[in-house]
């Protein structure tokens, strides 16, 4: 695999066949497999909050986070998720049951893309950080305006791999000595974070070095979008087939790369072959996504 140009922020990737999943790490990874990937582009980097406060300012667009949802797009909410809002991670004061991930998640009316933490909290410093609260349906709506798609799992998968075979794309440990590769949570999670001036939030989507595509974050940071239905192990036998665009509502969907809150005591999923289900009309402060160029869907 090589690196060729990048043009108006969509990295040229050559595609070609990898091994995709993982038989060593969570249930969900395997079973590791032979597939193929056509060449495709990607974003560079994922979509800022400048990007996404254009594309508002141009369509007049209202997040899922943004409206009282209605009961039928997502019957498996709790009834108080309804209400315009969404979900911010809150550090707990010592440690927690790590099964109770309420412990931590916590409902915030008026949290949205323009409020990450809630109604008191701004982007303003935080233009070039990754746009997070966004649903899939937002991410989508934001691709069809920029001419785009979300990517598939395979394509997300093969991007984020790069050209090493090690568990890592710089090599075989997440960060080396004070060497730090990606946003991830150094510490006792969820209520030690030794990352003081990064914790527990975004950083910029270029902070850290591109892997060897010239792919930015793509470990950390935000968990990111796919266009994939989740399901509780890879089948093989679908490689061939095109993801469907349609969103079921109630429906779990694919996202990768980890996020500022992965840790090595709570969630080893800042990897590439990790993967984790996120209903489709659900938002945090954790979560956003980048794009594929159209016309190479995969």
């Amino acid at each position: 695999m090589t690196r060729s140009t990048t043009e108006g922020g969509l990295v040229e990737l050559p595609g070609g066949d990898f091994l995709m999943g993982s038989d060593r790490h969570y249930l969900e990874e395997r079973p590791q497999h032979p597939t193929r990937v056509k060449p495709f582009q990607m974003d560079r980097t994922a979509v800022t909050n400048a990007q996404f406060a254009e594309f508002v300012e141009a369509t007049d667009y209202r997040t899922t986070a943004e409206i009282p949802l209605d009961p039928a797009t997502a019957p498996s909410m709790p009834a108080a998720y309804f209400e315009a809002g969404s979900l911010v991670f809150h550090m707990t004061d010592g440690p927690v049951d790590l099964r109770d991930f309420c412990r931590w998640w916590k409902f915030i009316p008026g949290a949205c893309w323009r409020h990450p933490e809630g109604p008191k909290s701004t982007i303003e410093d935080r233009l070039d950080h990754p746009v997070v609260q966004v649903s899939l349906p937002d991410a989508l709506a934001y691709a069809e305006w920029a001419g785009r798609s979300l990517p598939s799992e395979r394509q997300w998968e093969f991007a984020a791999r790069s050209t090493s075979d090690e568990e890592y794309s710089w090599g075989a440990a997440l960060n080396e000595g004070d060497e730090i590769h990606a946003n991830t949570w150094i510490g006792s999670f969820p209520f030690q974070n030794d990352r003081t001036e990064t914790a527990p939030f975004t950083q910029s989507v270029s902070a850290y070095d591109p892997n060897a595509h010239g792919l930015y974050n793509m470990i950390g940071n935000v968990w990111e979008w796919t266009i994939d239905a989740f399901q509780n192990a890879h089948d093989p036998g679908v490689n061939c087939c095109t993801p469907s665009r349609t969103i079921e509502p109630g429906k779990n969907y694919v996202t990768k790369g980890g996020s500022f809150l992965c840790a090595p005591s709570y969630c080893r999923r800042y990897r590439a072959s990790a993967r984790s289900p996120q209903e489709a009309h659900s938002s945090t402060n954790n979560l956003g996504f980048r794009c594929v160029g159209r016309a190479h869907l995969d």
